[in-house]
């Protein structure tokens, strides 16, 4: 095995998913080395360390600005699906869609945009799991299946030391009871809402929401556009989905750290993010009906994302604690039952 490919191997269980706490070079060489199979240069690794931390297929990142090496969180998966929070050929006014450049941008800002509701959702107790691998090239009819991220309510959830455990009695009361320990929505994100697209965004929230409790729709952009609002509000009214706006236009996301830094701030740290947040509800989701579980299971036969639900669901019922989507990809990789795949 060359020395790239054993890096690869190893990388991922030195390097922190925070970039705050990245290893600068010397260090990482000589962690590295005790794992080698074969005798490397200090300038050898440092170059490999440099060369692959360019290349977006390999698991190192190297801090944007300051010195130190991170795990790279962006996957092949992550980048697929962040391509679905926006509309690619629309966003110019020549319609002939995005250039690479502007690409890139809309692909930074949708990423730093899920993470940022992601941790929001969070701080209110709300357990959001990203649906990530399902929106590959030659899936698009996905968008109208799947959704971008579920979030569940634990209802036998409570409070302690900021860990959030499930009762173990009303977890017996509600399972004989014939109740369910929690409330699943289903959410659609996007950058912003325009009037060429508008109603596909809805009918897509709408659509991929079939089997939760809930839908909803929440846009980082603020809406000013009043036809663009009576139109939610009409849709919304007709068919219970719930609408938000985070308020965030494309000029604060460009000067927001990357999605591996917001994911890792501390709670503290993060508000200060929330303090940039302008939170308005548009439309409140109608919350009548029940989640269908079956649908869960039956989907999770052939999407991988239903699958892995369907799996940090039972580990939290398990554990009787509810983990952060996070908190189950780390022990995913302890247990070695899941295999990154960086982005291509």
């Amino acid at each position: 095995m060359n020395l790239r490919d054993q890096l690869k191997e190893i990388l991922p269980d030195i390097l922190p998913r925070n970039p705050a706490q990245a290893i600068k070079g010397t260090e990482l060489i000589e962690m590295v080395k005790h794992r080698l199979k074969q005798d490397y240069s200090d300038a050898t690794l440092r170059y490999h360390f440099s060369i692959m931390s360019c290349d977006p297929s390999s698991p190192i990142a190297k801090v944007e600005q300051g010195q130190g090496y991170y795990l790279r969180t962006s996957t092949i998966h992550t980048v697929n699906s962040a391509r679905n929070l926006f509309h690619h050929g629309v966003e110019q006014e020549d319609g002939n869609g995005l250039n690479s450049a502007d690409m890139d941008l809309s692909l930074a800002r949708a990423a730093k945009f899920r993470a940022v509701v992601q941790r929001y959702l969070e701080s209110v107790q709300q357990f959001p799991f990203s649906f990530e691998r399902s929106f590959s090239a030659d899936a698009d009819a996905n968008r109208w299946r799947v959704p971008d991220l579920v979030v569940v309510d634990w209802l036998a959830g409570e409070n302690s030391d900021d860990v959030v455990t499930l009762n173990k009695q009303k977890l017996e009361v509600q399972r004989r009871l014939g109740q369910s320990p929690m409330r699943v929505s289903s959410v659609k994100l996007r950058l912003e809402l325009n009037h060429a697209t508008i109603f596909e965004d809805l009918y897509q929230c709408l659509s991929t929401s079939e089997w939760a409790n809930a839908a909803e729709l929440l846009i980082a952009a603020p809406i000013e556009d009043p036809q663009i609002i009576e139109e939610v509000r009409r849709f919304a009214s007709r068919y219970g989905i719930g609408v938000i706006s985070f308020g965030l236009d494309a000029d604060i996301l460009d000067d927001m750290p990357e999605p591996a830094a917001i994911e890792n701030l501390q709670p503290r740290e993060f508000e200060a993010i929330q303090g940039l947040l302008q939170i308005r509800r548009y439309a409140a989701p109608d919350a009548g009906q029940t989640y269908d579980w079956q649908h869960v299971l039956h989907a999770a036969n052939e999407n991988p994302d239903f699958a892995r639900f369907e799996k940090w669901v039972s580990r939290c019922l398990l554990d009787e604690r509810a983990l952060t989507s996070r908190e189950f990809d780390d022990f995913e990789r302890a247990t070695g039952t899941v295999a990154e795949e960086y982005v291509a």
